[in-house]
């Protein structure tokens, strides 16, 4: 798979042995070998199962401050759980999509090497059908074809490894040098074609919306992007149709 710019996919696999190994490690199949179906791990419930395709969010872990999360939890007290939730979701949402905390993502290196992460085990261990790396979180639609929680703590654990090496050194302004993601993350299975396809379209113009650029297409870390046109998508399309009954819009 080779990308113009992305000669380097990521560049911490091959830094060493012991690297590769955590690596692995970190996104490897679950240590019982079993799906967990339903399953909470804090505040979020999630969905752990192979035959659904996943929408993903996770952020920074600067992104949000506890206290101001505090204050939502106490102001969204008198709504009914599903509408607290929703509520919840939409508020945080607009305060990332607002720039808030150290934006490290912002920066062109480690969005790509962040974007990079997510190509690298395409088709091993997930099927990868669109992302976008935004300065402070991230969005990934992916079919898991393995543990999907531990899918998503290799991303992390092994991106936070090289980007707080370079908080430094790129100036990214990281609060604290033993953290770089939020803990939780969001994920929501995808229903039907439709909801694909709503899905789809939020994670290409998310960008646009947060007044990043004024195209879906000229976001260069996303898979609306006209250079990343062929990978990974374009090698499964017929898969990627085939799993929601339509396919998808690339505008």
């Amino acid at each position: 798979m080779s990308l113009p710019g992305n000669a380097d996919v990521p560049v911490g696999i091959n830094e060493n042995k012991a690297s590769k190994n955590k690596a692995d490690e970190d996104v490897g199949a679950p240590r019982d070998g079993a799906l967990k179906g339903w399953y909470s791990r804090g505040y979020l419930p999630h969905c752990d199962d192979t035959q659904l395709i996943q929408s993903i969010t996770f952020r920074l872990a600067d992104s949000l401050p506890q206290e101001k999360l505090a204050r939502l939890k106490d102001e969204l007290r008198h709504l009914e759980q599903s509408k607290r939730e929703m509520e919840r979701r939409k508020r945080i949402e607009h305060w990332l999509d607002a720039g808030s905390g150290c934006c490290a993502l912002a920066h062109p290196e480690v969005a790509r090497y962040v974007q990079n992460t997510f190509l690298h085990y395409h088709g091993e261990r997930y099927q990868l059908h669109a992302w976008c790396v935004m300065p402070n979180h991230v969005h990934v639609l992916i079919k898991p074809l393995t543990d999907l929680a531990a899918i998503i703590q290799g991303w992390k654990s092994y991106t936070a490894r090289w980007v707080l090496r370079k908080n430094e050194q790129l100036a990214l302004k990281i609060p604290r040098s033993d953290q770089l993601w939020m803990r939780e993350y969001w994920d929501r299975y995808i229903r039907d074609a439709k909801h694909y396809q709503r899905v789809v379209e939020y994670i290409y113009h998310n960008p646009v919306k947060a007044g990043l650029c004024q195209t879906a297409a000229a976001w260069p870390w996303s898979s609306a992007f006209p250079g990343n046109a062929d990978v990974p998508i374009g090698m499964n399309k017929n898969k990627a149709d085939e799993d929601v009954g339509a396919p998808r819009s690339l505008t």
